[in-house]
């Protein structure tokens, strides 16, 4: 996205605003926004975020939202709430998420449960949701976050990285749907970045972070930028950063048997227990 203050949204609304991607997509987004949606759990970080916004652009009309995007009825009060005003968005951003690193035996369930909730049905959810109001004004715009992850069966990382390859192929099948109808859907496949999710990820005793995944890591702002970039480009996938995107395009290439023998040979960072 240039420098300018052009607005390219009436309405941005942002799952997981309250750090990482999400609130890097609020920076970015603000100078192009006419209003901006910050939704997340953690209030009081969304209030920090939104006094900030407030203080850089005076004249950006904002909306904190916190609430817990994996339980359907706050998504539904959410979706009632701005349906059919000014704050219906012309721009969804899917950013919430949630991982979990470790064997999927001893994994806890509710945790697994909950992660399948947000990174899958509050996807589907919100985008079944506001696309309607898109589609009635003939324009509009969706940007899933997936991950590079979306594109391997990964050790350890099975959950998540189905939940990821649901996303991608929902963007790109829901592309297909409403591109002609003036819809843009993007989805978002980043490699590493340094944000709190890795620590969330992880179990005692388990790390997320191993040292291979350092040689593609890639900056919150860098990602940011080439999705916004991809979204006005009307992208259908974008993995940002060189490394990344290389490598993507390498495992598009490999037959079956070589990613399962790639992966059964993956060093596993997991407990000895």
């Amino acid at each position: 996205m240039s420098g300018s203050r052009s607005l390219l949204y009436e309405c941005a609304l942002i799952t997981g605003a309250s750090g990482g991607l999400g609130e890097e997509f609020a920076r970015q987004l603000a100078p192009h926004c006419r209003r901006l949606v910050l939704v997340a759990r953690r209030e009081e970080a969304l209030k920090q975020l939104e006094t900030r916004l407030r203080i850089d652009h005076p004249d950006l009309q904002l909306a904190s939202v916190p609430l817990d995007l994996s339980r359907d009825s706050e998504r539904g009060e959410l979706i009632d709430q701005v349906i059919g005003t000014e704050w219906a968005p012309d721009l969804l951003i899917n950013n919430a998420g949630m991982g979990d690193y470790g064997e999927f035996a001893t994994g806890n369930w509710e945790k697994v449960h909950g992660m399948l909730d947000l990174n899958i049905v509050a996807v589907t959810h919100l985008t079944h949701g506001f696309l309607p109001e898109m589609l009635k004004v003939g324009r509009g715009a969706i940007l899933n976050v997936s991950s590079l992850a979306s594109l391997l069966p990964i050790p350890d990382f099975g959950v998540y990285a189905a939940s990821k390859s649901y996303v991608t192929d929902f963007s790109e099948a829901l592309r297909l749907e409403v591109r002609e109808r003036g819809i843009s859907v993007l989805a978002l496949c980043p490699g590493p970045i340094h944000t709190g999710f890795g620590k969330i990820a992880g179990r005692d005793g388990v790390p997320a972070v191993t040292p291979i995944r350092e040689l593609f890591h890639v900056p919150m702002e860098e990602v940011v930028h080439e999705a916004l970039v991809a979204l006005q480009w009307d992208w259908p996938r974008v993995y940002p950063g060189w490394r990344v995107a290389l490598l993507a395009a390498g495992i598009s290439l490999l037959p079956m048997a070589a990613i399962r023998y790639i992966m059964s040979h993956r060093p596993r960072s997991i407990s000895a227990e």
